[in-house]
């Protein structure tokens, strides 16, 4: 008897089990939410705010630097260690 059950799960998981399983997550991922355009403008506004505002903390940093010998920002300095340019 089970000679006979085993080929007819085994097929039924083969040609049933895995392609409902396959597009059961295909539809999943293609309902999953999406970035809109509104979300990207508003990322590429933010990026540019915090560009500007690394600026002017650069800025800062070098005025009170230069009235006050001692001063050491907390952060780097070396134009090389982070790069604002690169986009994903």
């Amino acid at each position: 008897m089970e000679e006979i059950f085993l080929p007819i799960i085994v097929c039924g998981m083969l040609f049933i089990g895995m392609p409902w399983l396959i597009f059961h997550y295909v539809t999943k991922w293609k309902q999953a939410p999406k970035i809109t355009d509104e979300d990207e403008k508003l990322l590429d506004e933010l990026h540019l705010l915090a560009r500007r505002m690394e600026e002017r903390l650069q800025t800062v940093e070098r005025i009170v630097a230069a009235d006050n010998p001692d001063f050491r920002p907390h952060r780097p300095q070396e134009p090389g260690e982070f790069t604002f340019d690169r986009r994903n």
